[in-house]
């Protein structure tokens, strides 16, 4: 295969950008390559605001043909939860004809190396921000992100947790040396001496199950930590969130083509309605790494059954804040009110119950009881959500039904402290969209746990009555232990308490987040810098993005040769 892009031009091109990633995970200090604001692209081949809405209607009703091997059928049926019909169709695969056809490109991607690896992974990554406002549209009308958050979060901040993946696959992979010369003094006899080859070895192709909230952000860590160690990747994307990662898989595609290797590497696995192919493929004995995020039964699922494969999983947790004090309540009230609206709530890491002593909390406008709490915090949300335009800008569309009846069941749970109303979006009268729901629970009383000790996806939160800060941290370990939780939070000025509730999270495996009043927030990760789950705890078997995540994608084989 002729390569239109030499490893010289694409070392030439990337190295930098890799090696100013190298440096960020080591430092964990910020640090992105791609630009957050709409305004900055349009220039050096990037497509600005109009051209990228242009390059995304002219998808919709289209057949997006990748070229790929065993196509048998033509799928789609995918509906915006803005009420737009997609009507995009997309390859479904014959597996017996399409797997063999991505093994066969292994070996010279394994020969490449590292490097090359990583520096094809940087050019798929940049042709992505390239078109980072056409991703943007689909991000939106597939997750229902309103659209400023579909730009940041389905663009720049996903494609930087996919180059996040690529440098920790890099350093993982050059920790041990291509080849050594090993000798062993013997005494008056000659020495031994041996040559030395060490190779990173792919296992296999990779299966990324894609979800439908964050297709972009949750699926490029497992896709490029996969790719650049050396494996094939099969992308099969959420039925209803298929086209952003169908583009994906295009640009990839096309990208590994120009740079001389087999565009069989990367793969789409497109489903027809109801026919759950993610099963089928999992259990496929070619299929040696699966990445998947979604629901804690399929993830529990995945990790029993598909024995053959190493499975990291983001699953669900109950995430928890621990309201003790604060010396800024207006800030503290403000930044949970954010926290709890943002997107509908339908992130992994939204707050879900917010244990709050039944006595109060100590603030420094003085004490406010526990229903005086929940009021304020109410208000803060009535407050932030009161215009109906900033509201749709926050809240995004309900991405699905199933959504929608957990938040309209949830007011039957217990005292509602904040009802949730119906907003229309003028621009899209077939969105979905709600306000967030505010519940009181006791947690002394056993009706109330099968309530706050159940996830309930999207925005439905619990303020939780505990009987002391004690109580709270016993609560957070129990919740975390059973359950898992993504994200834990705590507001307290207490030394003693701000103690008790790290050391729950260090023993717990939990991602703590302290006294956050400001513009940064509990459901809110920076790549390079902030850890995303832990892999510790129910919640997730795998943290994105450390060293454990890339380092079993992949083997190291020897071979050794007397000198």
């Amino acid at each position: 295969m002729t390569a239109a892009l030499s490893a010289h031009e694409l070392i030439a091109r990337h190295r930098s950008t890799l090696d100013q990633a190298l440096e960020a995970i080591r430092t964990r200090a910020y640090w992105s390559p791609h630009p957050e604001h709409p305004k900055a692209y349009g220039e050096n081949g990037s497509l600005d605001a109009a051209a990228g809405k242009a390059a995304f209607d002219a998808l919709l009703g289209s057949r997006l043909d990748l070229g790929q091997p065993g196509t048998d059928d033509w799928v789609g049926g995918e509906t915006s939860p803005y009420g737009v019909d997609l009507g995009v169709t997309y390859p479904h695969a014959d597996l017996d004809v399409l797997l063999p056809a991505m093994k066969a490109g292994q070996r010279a991607w394994r020969d490449a190396g590292a490097e090359q690896r990583a520096v094809v992974c940087l050019e798929i990554l940049g042709r992505i921000s390239d078109r980072t406002h056409e991703f943007a549209h689909a991000v939106m009308h597939t997750s229902g992100q309103a659209f400023m958050m579909a730009f940041q979060a389905g663009g720049p901040h996903a494609q930087d947790r996919g180059l996040e993946a690529v440098a920790y696959a890099y350093v993982e992979q050059v920790r041990t040396p291509d080849n050594a010369e090993w000798t062993k003094p013997q005494g008056k006899r000659d020495p031994l001496a041996m040559n030395k080859q060490f190779t990173p070895v792919p296992r296999g192709i990779a299966l990324m199950i894609g979800c439908n909230t964050f297709p972009t952000w949750n699926g490029y860590p497992g896709l490029f930590a996969s790719l650049a160690t050396g494996n094939a990747v099969l992308v099969k994307p959420h039925p209803r969130a298929v086209l952003p990662l169908a583009l994906t898989v295009q640009v990839a595609r096309e990208v590994l083509a120009e740079a001389g290797f087999d565009p069989n590497l990367v793969a789409l696995a497109a489903e027809r309605p109801g026919e759950g192919i993610a099963k089928t493929l999992a259990l496929r004995p070619e299929i040696r790494i699966i990445d998947y995020t979604g629901s804690t039964e399929f993830g529990d699922w995945l990790e029993a059954n598909a024995r053959q494969a190493q499975v990291y999983t983001e699953k669900a947790g109950v995430n928890t804040v621990v309201v003790h004090s604060t010396s800024d309540y207006k800030g503290m009230l403000s930044n949970l009110a954010f926290s709890l609206s943002l997107y509908s709530g339908q992130m992994c890491t939204t707050p879900q119950n917010l244990l709050v002593p039944r006595e109060g909390i100590s603030t420094e406008q003085g004490p406010k009881s526990y229903d005086e709490v929940v009021a304020d915090l109410a208000k803060s949300v009535d407050g932030l959500l009161g215009d109906d335009a900033r509201a749709n800008a926050l809240l995004g569309a309900i991405v699905n039904p199933d959504v929608k009846a957990r938040l309209e069941a949830a007011s039957g749970l217990g005292e509602v402290a904040l009802a949730s109303r119906e907003i229309t979006n003028p621009d899209f009268p077939g969105a979905v969209v709600r306000t967030p729901v505010i519940v009181k629970l006791d947690g002394a009383k056993p009706d109330d746990e099968a309530a706050y000790m159940s996830e309930c996806f999207g925005p439905v939160s619990f303020a939780v009555a505990v009987d002391s800060a004690e109580d709270a941290a016993e609560l957070l370990r129990r919740t975390v232990r059973e359950k898992g939780a993504m994200t834990v939070g705590a507001y307290t000025t207490d030394p003693e308490v701000e103690q008790a509730v790290q050391e729950v999270c260090l023993e717990e495996a939990a991602q703590l987040s302290l006294n956050l009043t400001g513009g940064v927030y509990v459901n809110q990760t920076a790549a390079f810098s902030d850890f995303h789950g832990s892999g510790g705890n129910p919640a997730a078997s795998a943290a994105l993005c450390d060293g454990a995540f890339v380092a079993n994608r992949f083997r190291v084989v020897e071979v050794r040769r007397d000198a």
